[in-house]
């Protein structure tokens, strides 16, 4: 047991009661922060302490918020403590459920549970705290960046300068912001076969809440059937051509700002993953899907807007 994880379960509740050593804890995933399921005689928890550096670019006060928000709302785990100066969070255990992945998305009850979860969010009576501005959070990790002077993948610059169009066909026909998840990674999906749960509300923000369908489509490979049935269970109907556009907008775009996320996690020299493969591969597939004929119909129908 390293110090950080003693540390913490000897000052944060529900754990300071209890000697460390009976206390049973078993390390699960995660890319930037480290996870621990803890079995404790009152119950079992998952204790997330923050990743180094994340507090560059992470507002963990705005976090604590909206990931209560969330757990009001009926969706997220329960929150039991948070510390906002820290990052050390608390979350209850979600009982006989199973962290989602792309293979298990391929199921169509899970498609169904997760575009109902996600419908839930959106519809929430309560916004989040903050705002998630793409473009903006674009230019932020081009800051951070700059500061760490750190090197960009070959073709960057040409893609940027692409995208200029889709921020103007979003731009000239926005939908109401909504409290949105905004990194939908499939591993942030927990599924108890009744039920999908969200978790991990680091990036949330009031969003366009397409934003996170073509996110999450993008993070779990879905094929257009995947996508058919997701978009179905969100809508309850068949999409507008619209609202399909501004999802595929929003799926080259979200490869591009997590382009930029994957190199600062290179230069922070991140050791969970290959950061630096992740960043050139996710501009490549954003290139990709600029090119095609097929994204150039679905930017024109974002672009005549809802009524067209």
């Amino acid at each position: 047991m390293d110090d950080a994880l003693r540390d913490a379960l000897a000052t944060v509740g529900p754990f300071a009661q209890f000697n460390p050593e009976d206390l049973a804890v078993e390390r699960l995933g995660g890319l930037t922060n480290i996870n621990y399921r803890v079995n404790s005689p009152v119950g079992d928890f998952v204790l997330r302490l923050a990743g180094e550096g994340t507090s560059d670019y992470i507002d963990r006060a705005a976090e604590e918020k909206n990931a209560q928000v969330a757990s009001n709302a009926g969706v997220n785990a329960e929150i039991v403590f948070f510390d906002a100066k820290t990052g050390t969070m608390v979350t209850r255990y979600i009982e006989n459920a199973v962290t989602l992945d792309v293979e298990k998305f391929k199921d169509k009850g899970v498609l169904q549970r997760a575009g109902r979860a996600f419908r839930q969010l959106h519809d929430s009576p309560q916004l989040f705290e903050g705002e998630f501005e793409l473009f903006e959070q674009i230019d932020q990790y081009l800051a951070v960046l700059n500061q760490l002077n750190a090197d960009l993948p070959d073709g960057y610059s040409d893609v940027h300068d692409s995208a200029k169009s889709v921020r103007a066909a979003l731009s000239s026909h926005p939908l109401p912001k909504r409290p949105c998840h905004c990194d939908p990674m499939v591993e942030n999906c927990i599924d108890d076969g009744d039920r999908v749960f969200i978790i991990d509300f680091e990036y949330a923000g009031n969003n366009d809440p397409m934003w996170d369908l073509g996110d999450l489509a993008v993070e779990g490979s879905f094929s257009p059937e995947q996508e058919r049935i997701f978009m179905s269970a969100y809508f309850g109907q068949e999409p507008r051509p619209f609202d399909v556009g501004r999802i595929v907008m929003y799926k080259a775009m979200c490869d591009l700002l997590w382009t930029l996320w994957g190199v600062v996690q290179h230069a922070n020299k991140n050791p969970a993953d290959d950061f630096w493969a992740y960043a050139v591969g996710r501009l490549n597939r954003c290139r990709d899907l600029m090119a095609t004929q097929e994204f150039s119909q679905h930017l024109g129908a974002v672009d005549h807007g809802p009524n067209a």
